[in-house]
């Protein structure tokens, strides 16, 4: 033969083979077809795929289930996940009892068995389905012997139980890899607890560290974000034969999963866009720790002021000096020398709450609410009682007796929870109860008095202006109309009038002051989420139950006019995912406030500089946050319409949403530069000192580097979980730049890394120190611009070795012989708090 045609010949016989070696087509496993590594099944709709795999760079395989078109391998199931295989021997396929084994040639014994109870092989098959549940049918009966759906590892899919068959005592329950690089059991399992009345828990070596709660009739009582979800429906059954809880989506074309990750974090996600959408994750802040304040007492992350720890209704501190120290574990008693029995005892009610623990409640569906009260009242050991189920008005009574463990307030969910209390605490409610309700009535009579007042004057008022101003009051009449919250009917201040001038262009919704006081009831202590130099922060409802945020600045803050406008005009033109986004602004008289939209997970700050909720957020989380941040200020300074320096980039001034996606917040000081323009200068030097650039600080001389500095800065932060103004004592260096920047020189670095990220990301960590130590640098030049950092963070490329840091000791004095002090505070303090959502 032509050695050209017997060479053509035998590529394509290889060629042929390793097609059919690294592909298999079908959907289906026979006895005569085994799985060997290398092999992939597909499903029929090309939805999962099954076959060997390694996950991160082990080296171990394993045989596993994953998305076949999400590009980044995603697993959701594995079957040897705690044997791994050391090499690529391994072969699935049907041993003689008809059950899949997995096999290696260096094992006499299978690694991993179905052991489903079948009586031959032939009489078998194994098929992958579209719903990502492998399952064992008998050929002629299609009868399912067994399903990888009822032995899950760390992901729950659509239509997957999780929950008891009380008829056979079996259990179905997640439980997380031991590392991003290691399936292996680990110490994380979440499920639900049958004791008592069933709930959804997350345990930590067989301990609880969070719970859903119990079933509510709508969601489970510890997770607020399923109510009104258009996507998913979850459904739950409790009865003699089973106590279950599967979820569906309402488009099968909607990738979505619940994971549990080996950092003890659960969260649902959806495939959207070429990435993961985080929709809600648990738990996310301490109040959501299991018993984060001991017995009898509640926590309330809403109010930053005072201590999240408060006793119920009827109950005192176990140990007042340890509730002093801001340290709730011991919980709450019943108040000494009172006695809750048969002495003209009542309830308290406690609403938008998680139910305490129900390991210890009872239930009786039968019952109404009242029925249960008198119920829990005749029997002096009860200390509170419930609706079962809040559907139809509430149904069925849920009692506890013993102490209330577990209980947190929501915002604006959660249940009522009717606590027992003593004869004394039940008079001092009913008399607040009946003053506020007096309050309600007579502050109804004078708004109302008031209300026909002012529209008397208001109609006077536009009568004068009309004939006096003409079509001029038209004009203004929409930023400066009086509302029914105040009869100021003079003209505003020639400043707010220019700020109403330069800020009609902008196309800036204008909000009457009056939906502002409605929103934030008043401006209450109770929807306070920070305070700041130039103001205090809001929460807001509008009637459309959007949630807002309401930036109210203060008269007397160094934020006057010119920064307000400054902030409307350069927030009004920007629109980019990782910067807040503004909703409108209010002007009346002299106040001046700003609408934002509300971000739920408070700013970055709150998580890295707190020694517990750092480990709400791993590396992977972190990376995305700096990520997200750099791509943020990438646009200002490049991508957007006009460039923009921000000046005051730092961990309190980056927001994050409900999927921990950064924003970046604050522009109160940020500058508007030429499209040319590299460098300005000024002789008010505005931002915080530990972020600032040198040149900045010392000189005046802001850029767009100056910008890079303080991403640098922040950047370490987020990588070591310590402040830039941490004092390092035993070494040269008083701040963090400092102290990385002489560990960085040792080859010592990761010896500063906060430790709960683990060695697994070393590599990754350590090359993003070195970017920030670019960032730092001390002459401008030096410093990469965003868009090199950008691309140094997205792609593997050799990084050139940073020169020396410039960080500001704590005896650096500036140009205008003024001691720069190191540390967190701003120059202009309104920066400290903006938009801290708590």
């Amino acid at each position: 033969m032509n050695p050209a045609k017997e060479l053509i010949l035998n590529t394509s016989l290889l060629l042929s083979l390793l097609v059919f070696r690294f592909c298999i087509s079908l959907d289906t496993i026979s006895p005569n077809q085994p799985v060997k590594d290398g092999d992939i099944l597909v499903s029929k709709g090309k939805t999962f795929a099954l076959g060997f795999f390694s996950p991160g760079n082990s080296g171990r395989r394993y045989v596993g289930i994953w998305y076949n078109e999400v590009p980044q391998q995603t697993v959701v199931w594995v079957a040897n996940r705690d044997i791994p295989l050391n090499d690529t021997s391994g072969v699935l396929s049907f041993n003689g009892h008809g059950n899949l084994a997995l096999n290696s040639q260096n094992r006499s014994t299978p690694i991993w068995s179905t052991n489903a109870s079948i009586s031959t092989t032939n009489n078998s098959m194994a098929q992958l389905l579209d719903s990502g549940n492998l399952v064992l049918v008998l050929r002629h009966s299609q009868r399912v012997t067994w399903q990888s759906f009822d032995y899950p590892t760390n992901t729950q899919l659509p239509l997957m139980k999780l929950g008891l068959d009380r008829r056979t005592g079996f259990s179905r329950y997640l439980t997380s890899w031991k590392s991003e690089d290691d399936p292996g059991t680990g110490s994380f399992s979440l499920g639900i607890d049958p004791i008592g009345y069933p709930q959804c828990v997350l345990n930590k070596d067989g301990t609880p560290s969070w719970r859903g709660g119990p079933w509510t009739g709508q969601r489970f009582s510890g997770i607020p974000e399923m109510n009104h979800n258009p996507v998913i429906n979850i459904s739950y059954v409790n009865n003699q034969d089973e106590l279950t809880s599967v979820y569906s989506v309402t488009d099968p074309r909607v990738l979505s999963r619940l994971v549990l990750n080996e950092s003890g974090i659960v969260d649902r996600s959806t495939w959207l866009k070429a990435r993961w959408y985080v929709f809600w994750y648990a738990p996310k802040e301490s109040c959501d720790m299991y018993e984060e304040c001991g017995p009898n007492s509640y926590c309330d992350p809403y109010n930053p002021d005072k201590f999240q720890c408060t006793c119920l209704p009827g109950f005192e501190p176990n140990s007042t000096r340890d509730w002093y120290l801001r340290d709730g574990s011991g919980g709450c008693v019943r108040r000494r020398g009172v006695s809750a029995c048969r002495s003209g005892e009542g309830f308290v009610k406690l609403a938008r709450v998680k139910l305490p623990d129900t390991s210890i409640a009872h239930a009786d569906m039968t019952m109404s609410l009242e029925e249960c009260r008198q119920e829990c009242l005749r029997n002096c050991s009860c200390t509170a009682y419930t609706s079962a189920d809040e559907t139809r008005g509430g149904i069925g009574c849920l009692a506890w007796h013993g102490d209330l463990v577990d209980t947190r307030v929501y915002s604006n969910a959660g249940q009522e929870l009717y606590i027992r209390v003593d004869a004394v605490v039940l008079a001092q409610y009913s008399k607040k109860k009946g003053l506020i309700r007096s309050k309600k009535i007579l502050a109804v009579l004078i708004v109302s008095v008031a209300v026909m007042l002012l529209l008397l004057v208001s109609i006077g008022y536009w009568l004068v202006m009309k004939n006096k101003r003409g079509r001029g009051s038209r004009e203004s009449k929409n930023l400066f109309r009086p509302t029914s919250s105040s009869t100021y009917l003079q003209e505003p201040p020639s400043s707010i009038r220019e700020l109403d001038e330069s800020s009609r262009s902008s196309d800036l919704p204008f909000f009457d002051l009056s939906i502002i006081v409605a929103a934030t009831d008043n401006f209450s202590d109770a929807n306070k989420l920070g305070e700041g130099g130039f103001g205090s922060v809001y929460k807001g409802l509008l009637d459309n139950q959007k949630e807002i945020a309401v930036k109210r600045l203060s008269k007397n803050s160094g934020q006057g006019v010119e920064e307000f406008k400054n902030e409307v005009t350069i927030i009004a033109k920007l629109q980019h995912r990782n910067l807040v986004r503004i909703l409108g602004y209010c002007v009346h008289r002299e106040e001046k406030m700003l609408i934002y939209e509300y971000l739920p997970n408070k700013s970055l700050d709150f998580f890295i500089f707190h020694e517990t909720k750092r480990s709400l957020i791993d590396w992977g989380r972190r990376f995305e946050i700096i990520c997200g941040v750099a791509r943020g200020l990438l646009y200002l300074h490049q991508d957007s319409r006009l460039r923009i320096i921000h000046r005051d980039l730092k961990a309190s001034n980056v927001l994050l949403d409900n999927a921990l996606n950064p924003k970046i917040a604050d522009f109160g000081m940020a500058r508007i530069v030429g499209g040319d323009q590299i460098e300005a200068n000024t002789n008010r030097v505005v931002g915080t000192y530990g972020y600032m650039s040198p040149e900045y600080a010392m000189q005046g001389l802001f850029s767009v580097k100056s910008d890079v500095y303080s991403f640098g800065v922040l950047l370490l932060e987020i990588i070591t979980g310590k402040k830039n103004s941490a004092y390092y004592n035993d070494g040269p260096s008083l701040n963090l730049i400092g102290h990385v920047w002489d560990l960085w020189r040792e080859d010592k670095a990761m010896e500063i890394v906060d430790s709960l990220l683990g060695e697994q990301y070393a590599n990754e960590i350590s090359r993003c120190i070195q970017i920030g130590l670019l960032c730092v640098q001390e002459h401008a030049t030096d410093r990469p611009t965003m868009s090199t950092v950008v691309w140094m963070l997205g792609n593997d490329t050799t990084l050139a070795y940073p020169k020396q840091p410039a960080f500001i000791s704590k005896n650096t004095y500036n140009s205008r012989d003024r001691l720069i002090s190191e540390g967190a505070s701003s120059v202009n303090e309104v920066t400290i708090t903006m938009i801290n959502a708590r």
